[in-house]
């Protein structure tokens, strides 16, 4: 019997966060920009508290530890009376290691808030399939608390509206006036010292028109394709489905959606929500990021719209996971995006 699907419960001013590392030795790259991320963390009402990998700094090399280390990082906080929830250093490629330690037994039971994006899509995706508790898409330590000096103001509200504010009720979502991708350097003083540059935003646009109404699962591209074939291969059925990805090459986008193509995804969601990729690389084809999606997903019934704001540049709007969404999309690029429901009890 399918488990109830639970919501987190939500944090206050003054909860403590469990900081955690599930992948990549992020605080090593630029330890600066960790620390900053803990301090504005502070700054929005929160007290932190390091897992036991991330206080020692641990590495080895491309990893922070092994998988079962890294699991046994993120149980501890779990099992830590004093955490109220959990946000991770930053992503990397391999999160999926800590899968087969997990307690998801003691995981749904503490119903602690869980945060991060990018490669921690593998622990969303298994805490909601082997847990059954709702997980938050949103930023993490040093993407994007740990922007200089104060974090990214419009990401910190989202994810206050999530973690604190909404817990019942209507949330409509505005399209931000301004996005980033500009990219600074870590090893150096570029990070703090080199002003953002900042794009005035386009707007969501439209690929395709219509109106959905359905549980939204918000997904790194290239991390779910990793996941086919696993027992925690999400429920597609009837969601609306947020892809983003970081770096987006066309020849690897393509190869990614006729992936899912053939898993015949495309033909079970009910809506489809594309996010602003990072790295966009044409490849010299002819055509766009957008015409490529269409090429491949065709002319459909579902709302699909593109240039969304969730994912690896900035602004970011943290996506309660499974929340009821409503999306309603006209031509050329009207979107009103709301959340149904609270994203906390």
């Amino acid at each position: 019997m399918q488990k109830e699907i639970l919501k987190p419960l939500a944090l206050k001013k003054g909860s403590t966060l469990g900081i955690f590392t599930p992948s990549s030795p992020g605080y090593l790259w630029n330890e600066g920009l960790f620390l900053n991320g803990l301090e504005n963390l502070k700054k929005l009402g929160f007290k932190v508290k390091l897992g036991r990998i991330t206080s020692q700094r641990n590495e080895q090399g491309y990893r922070s530890g092994s998988g079962e280390e890294r699991a046994e990082e993120f149980m501890e906080l779990i099992k830590d009376p004093e955490i109220d929830g959990l946000v991770s250093t930053i992503g990397g490629s391999n999160s999926s290691s800590m899968i087969p330690y997990l307690d998801y037994d003691l995981i749904r039971e503490k119903r602690k808030f869980i945060c991060g994006f990018s490669d921690v899509t593998s622990l969303h995706m298994a805490i909601l399939k082997f847990a059954g508790l709702k997980t938050i898409y949103g930023p993490s330590v040093m993407c994007w608390f740990g922007e200089w000096p104060d974090g990214v103001e419009e990401s910190s509200e989202w994810f206050l509206d999530v973690a604190i504010r909404h817990k019942m009720g209507q949330r409509n979502i505005a399209c931000p006036t301004r996005w980033s991708n500009h990219k600074r350097r870590w090893d150096n003083d570029e990070w703090r010292t080199l002003p953002r540059i900042w794009n005035k935003n386009e707007g969501w646009r439209v690929l395709n028109p219509g109106v959905a109404k359905a549980p939204i699962l918000a997904l790194n591209l290239n991390t779910l394709v990793s996941a086919a074939g696993t027992n925690y291969w999400p429920d597609i059925n009837g969601k609306i489905l947020l892809l983003e990805d970081m770096e987006a090459s066309m020849s690897r986008t393509e190869r990614h959606l006729r992936h899912l193509s053939f898993l015949g995804v495309f033909d079970q969601i009910a809506g489809l929500v594309i996010g602003k990729p990072e790295f966009y690389n044409q490849e010299g084809a002819p055509f766009g990021y957008e015409q490529l999606f269409m090429e491949i997903i065709g002319k459909r019934s579902y709302p699909i719209i593109s240039n969304f704001d969730c994912g690896h540049c900035i602004p970011m709007i943290s996506i309660p996971q499974l929340s009821l969404v409503h999306i309603e999309s006209k031509e050329p690029a009207h979107t009103h995006f709301s959340f149904l429901e609270g994203a906390v009890e």
